[in-house]
C-alpha cells in the first residue's frame, strides 16, 4: 500500500476531521472514500465518452449529464 503526503490548510484539515467524525470514520478513510468516488466518476466518464464516440455522441453526453446529476445528489445527500 502506498503512503501519500498532502498539504492542506489548517482550516480545511479541521473541517475534514469534523466531517470524518460526523461519518464515524477516520480522515484517512474519508480521503480514501473520496478518491474512490473520483476514480469511479473518471472511469465512468471515460467509458461513456468511448461509447459515445462509437455511437450517438448526443446520447452519450446525455448519459454523462445524468451521471453528473446523480453523483452531485449523492455527494450532497
Amino acid at each position: 500500500m502506498a503512503m501519500l503526503t498532502i498539504q492542506l490548510s489548517d482550516a480545511k484539515h479541521d473541517r475534514l476531521k469534523v466531517l470524518a467524525q460526523h461519518r464515524h470514520m477516520s480522515v484517512d478513510k474519508l480521503i480514501n472514500e473520496f478518491s474512490t468516488q473520483a476514480l469511479a466518476e473518471f472511469d465512468s466518464e471515460a467509458r461513456f465518452r468511448a461509447l459515445s464516440a462509437s455511437g450517438d455522441p448526443t446520447r452519450g453526453l446525455e448519459l454523462l449529464d445524468k451521471l453528473d446529476t446523480q453523483f452531485s445528489k449523492k455527494l450532497s445527500g
